[in-house]
């Protein structure tokens, strides 16, 4: 199980100060307007950098390459992700635990759907991406608190929480991924999303039992 990335996906550096972290910001948004246009097949830096109204060189600064780039968007977004999910499970410990995955399919895709065309984007990128590592490390993190939401569940049964999260977390995270590939209007979204919390309550009624 990878832990880091290839070197080549490294950024060069991080942003520290107030302005350097505002045209970090700014290549990030113009990666994701170019990403939405073009694919990943039409990114370049020098693309990036003249959306973004910054010098090639800054670009170069940060970012060796538009691989290297983008992992740092994708990295960015799970980042988020995690921390949304974490509170979410902080604030539902001890609760039932059908409604502790509800509040978990809820926080996932209120993430994804805050800005459709970055999720939409993210998606795109990362048939091209060595990016393993992010996304152990991704799952490493929130599995740590998903797993334990759900094993201090007021009426969580004697069971295996590693085994219920494994199975919970991959149909939910897995279903939201789906609706965007498939590209689903908000109507069937809802629905999906109606019918994936009842799947779920289903399911932790009969290994309860």
């Amino acid at each position: 199980m990878p832990t880091q990335p290839p070197t080549v996906l490294k950024p060069r550096k991080t942003p520290s100060q107030s302005r350097s972290r505002v045209t970090v910001d700014a290549i990030f948004e113009a990666t994701i307007q170019v990403l939405l246009s073009q694919g990943m097949a039409g990114l370049t830096t020098t693309g990036v950098a003249e959306r973004a109204g910054v010098s090639v060189g800054t670009m170069y600064q940060y970012f060796p390459n538009k691989q290297a780039l983008v992992y740092a968007l994708n990295e960015r977004f799970l980042t988020t992700l995690a921390e949304r999910v974490e509170a979410t499970c902080d604030r539902t410990q001890g609760r039932p635990i059908a409604e502790a995955a509800e509040a978990l399919i809820d926080t996932y895709w209120a993430v994804k759907t805050e800005r459709v065309e970055l999720t939409q984007a993210l998606y795109r990128s990362v048939a091209e991406l060595e990016n393993d590592a992010l996304m152990h490390a991704f799952a490493a993190r929130v599995d740590k608190v998903t797993t334990s939401m759900f094993r201090q569940a007021s009426d969580f049964p004697s069971l295996n929480a590693a085994e219920v999260n494994l199975l919970l977390t991959t149909v939910i995270y897995g279903s939201v991924r789906n609706a965007f590939e498939r590209g689903l209007t908000s109507d069937d979204i809802s629905s999906l999303k109606f019918e994936l919390k009842a799947m779920c309550r289903a399911y932790l009624a009969t290994v309860g039992r």
